[in-house]
């Protein structure tokens, strides 16, 4: 790798999900990665093996001592729970948006040229058109999203004024755990499908919960589109480069362009598991689009960019982490 090609790079929220394995790819790439946390939601072994620095994006002193020499920084600290956000917006504005602004300011400070953010199809709401392209209206339906979509107006006004080149990834429904077994997804609480039907077939729940079976969807079921965790580390490192060798800003989908029904996962997770996933239908939840699916060309024509691992693979890879690494001990430390 050429000196050109490396970076020093900060990761906001690296020890967390997609941060841990962003960071894994990048240092395998020949990067210099350090990870920026406070801890609140990450977990401190997901970023063994880099420099950590245990720190809040609202202490001004340790974010702009960190921030010093990088060349990049890449974004992914905030709270992601829809429902919560609902029900205690004050928490994701204060954080997603107040402590992001912090952020963005101290970068514009220590002159880091190239930001990369870690922004959600939630910006989008209830999608007029499927698969949802880039250009479609920004209309977030709950906290959650409008704290991401304020942030990227914030982004895209420091581009106009100060200069700042970035890179904002809507993602669609991250999944999955590296292959090594050694990190995957922990949260607490959990609310992702994927894991929380893996916690019913590996006996941690007791059964999984569809919310609403009567969509206009061919099997009644909520569509989404789910990506390998790891397919979103590449789009990072691609958006990386792409910045690192462009004029430009950029904001692009990342998903597979497909979707699958909840009951297509559950067929998926009770397949790689040998167990049946007991499951009980409760009232859909208020705002739940019937469908969510990625038009992701702009990421293949830009970065290069486009996800290769099935949904197979997707289930394959957490199956192995929540075996390998004694996940049910890990999640009730969590």
């Amino acid at each position: 790798m050429s000196k050109q090609e490396s970076a020093k790079i900060l990761l906001t929220g690296g020890a967390g999900y997609i941060g841990s394995h962003t960071a894994r790819l990048l240092a395998q790439h020949g990067h210099t990665v350090v990870i920026y946390d406070n801890l609140s939601t990450g977990h401190r072994f997901l970023a063994d093996g880099l420099e950590f620095i245990q720190g809040d994006l609202r202490d001004r002193a340790t974010l702009g001592h960190a921030l010093q020499g990088m060349d990049a920084v890449l974004h992914f600290a905030a709270h992601a729970y829809v429902e919560e956000s609902v029900r205690d917006p004050r928490k994701y504005f204060e954080n997603n948006v107040s402590a992001g602004l912090t952020l963005l300011s101290a970068v514009v400070e220590a002159q880091v040229p190239h930001f990369v953010f870690s922004s959600s199809c939630a910006v989008y709401g209830l999608p007029g058109e499927i698969p949802i392209p880039e250009k479609a209206p920004r209309l977030p339906i709950n906290p959650y999203g409008a704290s991401k979509l304020a942030f990227e107006h914030a982004l895209e006004a420091y581009g106009r004024a100060y200069g700042l080149r970035f890179a904002i990834l809507r993602y669609f429904n991250a999944a999955g755990a590296d292959e090594s077994g050694e990190i995957g997804e922990l949260h607490e609480p959990e609310t992702h499908l994927i894991p929380r039907a893996l916690e019913v077939a590996s006996g941690l729940r007791r059964e999984f919960e569809i919310y609403g079976s009567e969509y206009p969807t061919a099997d009644g079921t909520c569509v989404r589109d789910y990506i390998h965790v790891n397919d979103l580390a590449e789009a990072h490192r691609l958006a990386l480069n792409y910045l690192r060798g462009s004029e430009d800003s950029l904001t692009v989908n990342l998903g597979t362009g497909l979707g699958n029904s909840i009951l297509e996962v559950l067929s998926a997770v009770e397949e790689v598991t040998g167990q049946v996933i007991r499951r009980r239908v409760c009232p859909p939840r208020a705002g739940d689009p019937a469908v969510l699916i990625a038009d992701s060309r702009r990421a293949r024509e830009l970065l290069g960019w486009r996800s290769c691992r099935s949904l197979h693979q997707i289930v394959a890879s957490a199956w192995n982490w929540i075996q390998s690494r004694n996940y049910a001990a890990l999640h009730k430390d969590a």
